[in-house]
C-alpha cells in the first residue's frame, strides 16, 4: 500500500458523474443484500426438536369436545367443528419433516415395491432444498401436505409468522409441483386429545385458510429409534381399525423406519389392510388434497424458491470465500514471519554490508502544497542530516498557506525553494529531480522528519550497483492517540513487515513518498514520475523493477510521519491510498507476460500484491462477517474458538514485528480493539475503492488537515 500522505493533485480528466454517494448508495445496497441473505439462512437453518418431543403442558379446557374426542382429521372453519376418522382396515402412512435426500427416495422405493400409497407432509425449505424428491411424490401418487417452512412451534410465534410459515410451503410445493395442498399438519403434534389451548389459534387460521388438520392416531416413535419390531407393534391398529400412523422420512436416521416398512406393509395387507392416502380415504367426505395451483399460487412459490436458492448459493459462496481467505491468511502469516525473520538475521549479522561505505553527495526534493505547519521540522531535520553533501530542494506547487515563506525563513545554506504553478505531487517531484544537483535522489514528505542519520543510512545500499531505489523505515510520530496507536501498529506490522518479505523476494512494490532514495538513472529509465494514477510512488517503484533495476530496503533509515488524527481525514487519505495501488497494479498488468525483470517482477511482484494487498484485504471482511454470524445463528463454540485463533495468529505476528523493528510491545494492548473498529473501517475503504475502480470513476488529490504534530523524531522503544 502506498505510504503518500497528503499534497495536492489534479487529473487532466475529468471526474465522471457517478460521485461518491452512488459508490455509496452501492456500497450499503450490497452490504444490505449480503445481510439479507445471511438473515434468510439463518433462519431457513434453525435447528428443531423431533416431533414428539414433549413441549410445555397448557391446559386445554377451551378445546371443544368434539375436536378433543374425535378424529384425527379435523376442520373448524365452520361453527362447529367436524373431525373425520379413517374407514376400517385403511391405513394412511404419514410421513413428517422432508424431504430428505438420503430417506425419502428409500421409502417411496419401499411403497412403490408394496404397490401402497402415502402423505407426506413436508418442510418447504426442504422442498425448496430437493424439488427432484417433491417431484416425485406426486408424480407417484402419493399426497403432498403442508408442515410449515423451518419446524418451529407455531404456537409460539406471531399471527403473520404463522401465516408467512404455512403460505410459503404452500407456495414451494406450487412452484415445485404443479399442485396447491388444503392439508396441514402443525410440528410438534400427536393425537387430537393431546390439544391444548395453545393450538386453537392455529386451528381457526389455517381452517381459514383453507386447510384441514391432520393429526394421527398412531405414532410408530420412529424418531425414539426404538427397534424396528418396536416401531412397527406401534404403527399396527387393533382389531380391524383403520388408522393414521405417524412416521417420518427426515430428522435423522431413519434407516429402523425403512426396515419397519418393509414389515408392517406386507403383514397388514395380508390382514385385509389397504394403504391410501388421507384425502383418498376420505374421498366425498373432503375434497382433494392436491388440486393444480393457480398461476398466482405459483408466481409466488417462484419468488420464494429463488430467494432462498440465492440465499442457499450466497451462503455457500461466503464459506468458499471464506477458505480462500483463511489460506490467504494462513499462507501470508507464515511466509511473512519467517521471512522477515530470515530478513532481519541477514541485515544484522556482523558480516553484513552493501559494500563501500556511500558519501556521494544527494539531492532531497520535498514536494509541498500548503504544508506550512509540517514544513519547518521536516525541513530542519533533513538539512542537519550527518550526511555530507547534502542540498533540499523544496518544491512549492502553489501554496496558499505561505509554505514557501516559511522554508525561506529558515534561511538554511542548504536548503531551496522553487515555486511551480498547481501540477500535483508527481509534476512537482519530477521538477526537484530537474533542478537536483546530484545523482542520488531522496524524496520525503513535507510532514515527515527524519533522524539525523537516516539519510547516510538510506543511501548505504547504492554501493551495490544493481540497486536503483532503496525505501525508508517510516514510522507514525503522532502515536499518543487511540487512532494514532492504531495506525503504529499497522505501520509496523502491515507495511515494514510485508516490505521486509518483498525486499527478500525481490519485488518491493512501493517506495513509500514520505521517506525513499533513487539513482536519477533509476527514475529516469522509468520514465519519471507519472500522473496517470494516485499512487505515483507505487507507480515509479513498479516502473524502476520492469527497468531492471534492484529496489530494497533500509530498516535503519527511519523517518516519523504525521497520520491522521480523525476518522474523514483517515478514510479519504486511504481511500486514494487503495484506489491508486489499484491503478498502478492495472496499468502494470502486462509485466505479468513480459520476459527479463519486468516479467520476473510481474509474475512475482505483482501476484503477490494482488492476492496480499488486494484480494486478502477485500476477502478478509469475512473472517469477522462468518464470525458473528456463527457466533449467532451457527456453533458458537467453533465460531468463538476460531475468531479467537485468528486473534492468537495476529497477536503473535504483531509481537514478532515489533521486536524486529525495536519498538516496545505495550501499544499491542490495543490490537484486539484495533481488530474489530480499526479493521472494519479498512474493510470499507478498501470495498470502497474497488467499486470506484469498477465503476471506472477518477479521483482528484486531497489536502489533508495537518496539525503539525511531529517536530522531532520519536524516541525508539
Amino acid at each position: 500500500m502506498t505510504l503518500y500522505h497528503g499534497t495536492h493533485q489534479t487529473t487532466s480528466r475529468p471526474a465522471r458523474r457517478s460521485g461518491p454517494h452512488l459508490i455509496a448508495l452501492v456500497l450499503v445496497a450490497l452490504l444490505g443484500l449480503l445481510a439479507n441473505m445471511l438473515l434468510v439462512e439463518a433462519y431457513l437453518r434453525n435447528d428443531f426438536a423431533p416431533d414428539s418431543e414433549p413441549g410445555q403442558e397448557q391446559p386445554a379446557d377451551a378445546v371443544p369436545a368434539a375436536v378433543a374426542s374425535g378424529g384425527p382429521v379435523i376442520d373448524v372453519s365452520g361453527t362447529s367443528p367436524h373431525t373425520y376418522r379413517m374407514p376400517a382396515r385403511t391405513i394412511a402412512l404419514t410421513f413428517d419433516d422432508g424431504p430428505d435426500s438420503r430417506w425419502t427416495p428409500r421409502i417411496l422405493d419401499v411403497l412403490h415395491r408394496h404397490q401402497a400409497r402415502g402423505t407426506f407432509f413436508v418442510l418447504g425449505s426442504l422442498v425448496v432444498r430437493h424439488p427432484e424428491l417433491a417431484r416425485r411424490i406426486a408424480a407417484e401418487g402419493h399426497e403432498i401436505g403442508v408442515h410449515t417452512f423451518t419446524h418451529p412451534r407455531v404456537a409460539a410465534l406471531p399471527t403473520w409468522l404463522r401465516g408467512l410459515e404455512h403460505s410459503a410451503t404452500r407456495g414451494a410445493i406450487a412452484y415445485t409441483t404443479g399442485r396447491s395442498s388444503s392439508l396441514y399438519r402443525p410440528p410438534y403434534s400427536s393425537i387430537a386429545d393431546a390439544l391444548d389451548n395453545s393450538d386453537l389459534p392455529t386451528l381457526r387460521e389455517t381452517a381459514h385458510q383453507g386447510y384441514l388438520t391432520v393429526l394421527n392416531d398412531l405414532d410408530g416413535e420412529d424418531w425414539q429409534r426404538p427397534g424396528v419390531e418396536a416401531i412397527v407393534r406401534n404403527a399396527t391398529p387393533a382389531g380391524t381399525s383403520g388408522a393414521i400412523v405417524l412416521l417420518h422420512d427426515a430428522g435423522g436416521d431413519r434407516s429402523q423406519t425403512v426396515a419397519a416398512l418393509d414389515r408392517l406393509i406386507p403383514r397388514l395387507q395380508a390382514r385385509g389392510y389397504r394403504f391410501t392416502t388421507v384425502s383418498a380415504a376420505l374421498a366425498g367426505s373432503i375434497p382433494a388434497a392436491n388440486p393444480q395451483a393457480g398461476f398466482a399460487e405459483r408466481s409466488r412459490g417462484w419468488a420464494l424458491v429463488w430467494m432462498v436458492r440465492t440465499a442457499d448459493l450466497t451462503l455457500e459462496l461466503l464459506w468458499l470465500l471464506l477458505f480462500a481467505a483463511g489460506v490467504l491468511f494462513l499462507g501470508r502469516t507464515l511466509l511473512v514471519v519467517v521471512t522477515a525473520q530470515r530478513h532481519a538475521r541477514r541485515r544484522r549479522s556482523p558480516g553484513w554490508s552493501w559494500g563501500p561505505p556511500v558519501s556521494d553527495p544527494v539531492t532531497i526534493v520535498v514536494p509541498a502544497f500548503n504544508e506550512a505547519k509540517t514544513i519547518e521540522p521536516a525541513v530542519r531535520s533533513l538539512a542537519q542530516s550527518v550526511h555530507p553533501g547534502v542540498e533540499v530542494i523544496v518544491v512549492d506547487d502553489a501554496s496558499t498557506d505561505g509554505t514557501g515563506a516559511v522554508v525561506t525563513g529558515l534561511r538554511l545554506d542548504n536548503v531551496r525553494v522553487i515555486r511551480t504553478p498547481s501540477g500535483g505531487k508527481a509534476a512537482a517531484l519530477n521538477t526537484g529531480v530537474a533542478f537536483a544537483r546530484h545523482d542520488l535522489i531522496v524524496m520525503v514528505d513535507a510532514d515527515t522528519v527524519v533522524e539525523a542519520d537516516a539519510i547516510h543510512r538510506l543511501v548505504q545500499p547504492f554501493a551495490d550497483p544493481r540497486v536503483g531505489a532503496v525505501s525508508g523505515n517510516v514510522k507514525v510520530g503522532n502515536r499518543h492517540s487511540l487512532l494514532g496507536t492504531w495506525q503504529h501498529i499497522e505501520y509496523v506490522v502491515g507495511f515494514n513487515l510485508d516490505r521486509r518479505l518483498y525486499d527478500m523476494l525481490g519485488c518491493i512494490p512501493t517506495i513509500p513518498g514520505a521517506l525513499g532514495a533513487f539513482r536519477r538513472r533509476a527514475v529516469e529509465d522509468a520514465g519519471g514520475l507519472q500522473v496517470d494514477t494516485l499512487a505515483e510512488d507505487t507507480d515509479l517503484t513498479i516502473a524502476v523493477h520492469r527497468a531492471g533495476w534492484r529496489v530494497v530496503f533500509e530498516e535503519t533509515a527511519r523517518a516519523w510521519t504525521e497520520a491522521p488524527t480523525g476518522l474523514r481525514q483517515l478514510w479519504r487519505q486511504r481511500y486514494r491510498w487503495s484506489f491508486g495501488t489499484m491503478q498502478a497494479l492495472w496499468k502494470h498488468r502486462g509485466a505479468v507476460i513480459e520476459r527479463g525483470p519486468s516479467g520476473r517482477f510481474g509474475r512475482r511482484g505483482l501476484l503477490l500484491v494482488t492476492l496480499f494487498s488486494v484480494l486478502l484485504p477485500l476477502l478478509a471482511p469475512l473472517l469477522d462477517i462468518m464470525a458473528v454470524y456463527g457466533l449467532v445463528f451457527l456453533d458458537r463454540w467453533a465460531a468463538t474458538i476460531g475468531w479467537l485463533s485468528m486473534m492468537v495468529i495476529q497477536a503473535v505476528t504483531s509481537a514478532i514485528a515489533f521486536r524486529l523493528d525495536h519498538e516496545s510491545l505495550r501499544p499491542l494492548w490495543t490490537l484486539p480493539l484495533q481488530q474489530v473498529f480499526y479493521r472494519q473501517l479498512m474493510y470499507l475503504v478498501l470495498l470502497h475503492s474497488a467499486l470506484t475502480a469498477v465503476a471506472g470513476r477518477r479521483l482528484r488529490w486531497q489536502k489533508l488537515r495537518r496539525t503539525g504534530e511531529v517536530t522531532r523524531p520519536a524516541p525508539v522503544g
